[in-house]
């Protein structure tokens, strides 16, 4: 005895296309949102790098600012690092942007350092937050505390900027 039970090679065919429709739609959204969760993850960053960098010279550096993110993520006598673990190191890539923090040398070689034996304080500060992937922006912050953005390049020093400001 033969059993009609199942389905047949069309209503398998039809399924199978209704699920690739279903995915051709949704892939380009989801690729968006995990672009957008980046780019957001770098502005993250820039505003991170501002509260370290205030915080440090207003507490250790006496109004100096740190070279690199390797002496914000130092821990000061008695406290705790100005940034967190994840931004511990210039050209380190986070959420597929790689950050790095530079300065304006511009400080007293024998400038007074209480908490953080930091060389090469600079007057001001800049911070980039490049892309690996070439569709994103560049994000970019300096001694003003703003975060700037470009979509080709973004070229940072501790008073100028080629972006423009996010708003």
């Amino acid at each position: 005895m033969k059993s009609n039970k199942g389905f047949t090679l069309i209503e398998l065919l039809i399924v199978v296309a209704i699920i690739g429709i279903i995915a051709a739609i949704a892939i380009p959204g989801l690729l968006r949102a995990r672009q957008s969760g980046n780019e957001a993850s770098g502005i993250g960053s820039m505003r991170s790098i501002n509260s370290a960098e205030a915080t440090f010279a207003a507490s250790c550096a006496n109004g100096f600012y740190a070279p690199m993110l390797e002496d914000l993520a130092l821990f000061p006598v008695g406290g705790t690092p100005f940034i967190g673990a994840d931004l511990n190191a210039n050209g380190i890539v986070k959420s597929t942007y790689t950050i790095t923090v530079g300065n304006t040398v511009g400080a007293p070689a024998t400038a007074p350092v209480p908490c953080v034996p930091a060389s090469g304080l600079g007057s001001g500060y800049f911070a980039n937050a490049d892309p690996t992937d070439t569709s994103m922006r560049f994000f970019g912050t300096n001694t003003s505390g703003t975060v700037f953005t470009d979509a080709v390049a973004l070229v940072m020093t501790d008073t100028t900027h080629t972006g423009t400001p996010i708003q």
